[in-house]
């Protein structure tokens, strides 16, 4: 019996990533990465730059779903319209890579609700940092590329998500896996990449209380 085909809300980081391993490898089709992008044509709230996320697609060889969320856009409208349009492609199920925030996963079966599509969380309420070694231990590569300064340094831009990483953030108090804000990921490469995607990091960016590594 073939299973359903699904689309993934996509950010680059490792929980999408790691959502969408679980659900290739129990033989699901992904005929979409769904991102939404700003005015600059960087991913809204983390700003990955389309050019890069074409790339990841590419290496991963699922097509990239662009929602353009620029200007005076409503984001949920935006994210509803793309919901509908991938089901009328012939997607059945939504993937998340929410951990375990009751709001963000409202949010996101409401979105699903209004589309008539299921929404499907992979991870829920799974242990965070068995999540966040499971990831590494699969061999996928990922690094910072958004810190919340209210609670890790500037430093953390552009590192190596690796396991002593992983408990230098843990020994500083905040949560593994960064599933409240702390820091989120740009995974590069991994077991269902072709090849490592590459880009060059130039440098850091602050805005507000988040830094930002800037990338192309």
């Amino acid at each position: 019996m073939n299973k359903e085909k699904v689309i993934v809300s996509f950010s680059g980081g490792k929980d999408s990533t790691l959502s969408l391993y679980r659900m290739i490898k129990n033989g699901y089709k992904v005929i979409g990465l769904l991102v939404t992008f700003d005015n600059l044509n960087n991913s809204c709230f983390h700003k990955v730059p389309k050019e890069i996320l074409k790339r990841i697609c590419k290496e991963l060889e699922i097509p990239l779903i662009e929602v353009d969320c620029s200007d005076d856009k409503v984001y949920e409208e935006e994210f509803e319209k793309a919901l509908r349009n991938s089901k009328d492609n012939g997607a059945e199920i939504c993937v998340f890579g929410d951990i375990d925030i009751e709001s963000h996963k409202k949010w996101c079966l409401d979105r699903c609700d209004v589309a008539n599509i299921k929404g499907e969380f992979p991870l829920w309420q799974e242990n965070r940092e068995r999540l966040t070694n499971e990831f590494i231990d699969y061999g996928f590569k990922a690094v910072i590329k958004k810190v919340n300064l209210k609670a890790l340094g500037e430093e953390f831009l552009g590192k190596e998500l690796t396991k002593d990483v992983v408990n230098e953030i843990k020994n500083l108090g905040c949560d593994p896996s960064g599933e409240n804000g702390e820091y989120h990921t740009l995974v590069f490469d991994g077991p269902i990449f072709k090849q490592d995607v590459k880009f060059n990091k130039d440098g850091t960016e602050i805005d507000g209380k988040f830094g930002y590594l800037t990338i192309e």
